[in-house]
């Protein structure tokens, strides 16, 4: 019988109060959650790691296993590793009634790699012994040791990289799980020789490749001068009825210190937010899926800013956007209309409420329109729409449906599996992605809309911007989907230079050259929005530095990063549930959240 089940991401604060009574009866209540990360980390050892194999640096392609046996804190250690990739849970108690474990080894078959959480007593066991070995002969196996030193002395035959810790808490756990992938890093040694193949002074250092987990007092931020004033703003908020729910996430110096779900998906309260949901993304499409496909394009001279449209797309040729140059399309420029109704001309005979051959693309559970009905009617109504002055800013999605045709003719993939590929499963990210109905079920994906004009259902998990419905849910300006927590591993890949679980994606002269202004008529870079000069705009915040770069969704959504302070803020709601849905902007729900994140900062520097 297949035993395990996936954890959920949860937020870090959310576990520790879930624990903290165990965590008061098992430790001394005295400790503060860091004192306790810090202990752990004068304290966990990473030995035979002669194969650099902590962290992990290959993510894409595996299949990852975690396996408890014994340990009482794989809560805390499951859900931080599925904050780095997927992660299905095993445990052994579920296997107890069998003598041995070789129905846990069967149902691991399809994994190539296995993590193993032990405890001391584990250890004495037989069957652990025999299963570690088994584990051994086939896959990539990391062990995690907890408790008593003298049990590594029963590991002596196995070669697997091995992390020992001698507390069992949820602050080890934490750290062990942040240690395999890189989020931590692992410094101290073995105080006394325990076996043969463990001696005084064994010990590997490693180096943090990836996010870290923690609390805000680990950078002198008070946790209570971060969350109260984002509590009240977002739950007052959603008490007026601005959205159902959200998902905030802040990340400073590369340490994720907030990241909290509020409400639920629907204003019927039926499902609680969770901070590993998925959310419509809107336009923040256009930068964490278009522009970084452009910028990469960009490196390998595939793509030339001053190049037109023209010479990447040959329906252009023929029509007014032919000598359109790219870099114009990338800053608002090419005197594009803003945008196109495309949902107010569907005739009867373009959709049906089933699919059939002939009614093939799926723009909403009970809607599909007909088979080329982006290439036959949409591409060319763009191609042929009006043209105004160039070099004039004027915000339009045409420039992004126009860069994803480019995308597209360069890299001879389509734009959704070119970005999932290239950036997304390498870098660790589980939910980011077009049509997410395809890989996950309704119960992940908040509802964005009661759409009540057009697809007349409730959408869930179908992109709520017309156009990129109708175009079959993928397009250049909206129809991503992702959790915060991808977001955020994205994001930190450009404040690190490019660099992320030690890979090497931009170059930071690429990234430096696309978010910074490049537009002498607007506040934009190339694909990002950027900080406004206008002090009376307060745009995205009052007080964010003048480096900052990133975009909104119209659904209710932002990512801004502070290159500066080394900051990334993320907002996932979805205030389109209930119309009229500008309250959200009006009430400035989002640069609210951004200054009170800011001002617990310089509250904390005083």
């Amino acid at each position: 019988m297949f035993k395990y089940c996936l954890y959920s991401s949860v937020s870090l604060l959310a576990l520790l109060f879930t624990l903290s009574s165990f965590a008061s009866s098992c430790h001394n209540p005295s400790l503060t959650w860091l004192e306790q990360m810090k202990a752990s980390s004068g304290s966990t050892v990473l030995l035979r790691n002669d194969s650099s194999q902590i962290p992990l640096i290959e993510l894409d392609n595996k299949r990852f296993a975690s396996v408890n046996i014994g340990s009482q804190n794989a809560m805390m250690f499951d859900s931080i590793v599925n904050k780095y990739t997927r992660v299905d849970r095993f445990s052994a108690e579920a296997y107890q009634a069998e003598p041995n474990l070789n129905a846990l080894s069967a149902d691991l078959k399809l994994y190539s790699s296995v993590i193993v959480q032990l405890s001391d007593d584990a250890m004495s066991k037989e069957s652990t012994r025999a299963f570690l070995k088994d584990m051994e002969r086939s896959k990539q196996l990391i062990i995690v040791l907890y408790g008593n030193a003298a049990a590594l002395g029963r590991l002596d035959s196995l070669k697997a990289p091995l992390i020992w810790s001698a507390a069992d808490s949820p602050a080890s756990a934490s750290f062990t799980a942040q240690l395999i992938f890189g989020g931590t890093r692992a410094s101290a040694k073995l105080q006394s020789t325990v076996s043969p193949a463990f001696k005084a002074g064994d010990g590997f250092q490693t180096a943090a490749i990836r996010l870290a987990y923690t609390v805000p007092e680990e950078l002198g931020i008070s946790s209570d001068d971060l969350e109260k004033p984002i509590d009240n703003i977002v739950r007052s908020a959603i008490a007026q009825r601005v959205t159902p729910g959200a998902v905030v996430m802040v990340v400073k110096d590369g340490r994720v210190i907030f990241d909290k779900a509020y409400g639920s998906h629907t204003y019927g309260r039926t499902r609680e937010t969770r901070v590993d949901d998925i959310f419509d993304l809107a336009s923040v499409t256009k930068i964490a899926a278009t522009t970084m496909a452009s910028m990469r394009l960009y490196e390998q001279n595939k793509l030339q800013l001053d190049s037109t449209m023209g010479y990447y797309v040959p329906q252009a040729r023929e029509t007014n956007k032919s000598f359109i140059p790219v870099r114009n399309l990338m800053l608002h420029q090419a005197g594009l209309v803003p945008y196109i109704p495309f949902q107010n001309s569907i005739k009867p005979g373009d959709y049906s409420r089933d699919s059939s051959e002939v009614y093939s693309v799926k723009v909403a559970d009970n809607y599909y329109v007909r088979r080329n009905y982006y290439n036959d009617v949409m591409l060319p109504r763009m191609l042929n729409s009006g043209l105004r002055p160039s070099g004039k800013y004027e915000y339009s999605d045409l420039s992004m449906y126009f860069m994803k045709e480019i995308i597209e003719t360069q890299t001879a993939q389509p734009l959704d599996k070119y970005v999932l590929n290239e950036f997304y499963k390498p870098l660790g990210m589980k939910y980011a992605g077009f049509t997410p109905r395809i890989r996950f079920s309704k119960a992940d994906i908040v509802p964005t809309e009661n759409d009540n004009y057009f697809r007349k259902t409730l959408l869930e998990g179908y992109v709520h911007d017309q156009g990129a419905a109708l175009a079959g849910g993928v397009a250049g300006h909206a129809g991503l989907f992702s959790s915060a927590n991808d977001l955020a591993i994205l994001f930190q890949m450009m404040l690190n230079g490019g660099i992320y679980g030690g890979k090497q994606y931009f170059q930071p002269s690429t990234i430096d050259m696309f978010t910074s202004r490049q537009s002498d008529v607007s506040r934009r870079g190339l694909g990002f929005d950027r900080w406004d000069p206008d002090p009376a705009n307060r745009y995205p915040s009052s007080l964010a530095s003048p480096q900052t770069y990133g975009h909104t969704g119209f659904t209710g959504t932002c990512v801004w990063v502070d290159p500066r302070s080394k900051l990334i803020y993320i907002f996932l709601s979805n205030r389109l549930y209930e119309q009229p849905a500008n309250k959200l902007s009006s009430l400035r729900v989002r640069p609210k959240i951004q200054d009170a994140i800011y001002q617990a900062i310089n509250k904390a520097v005083l």
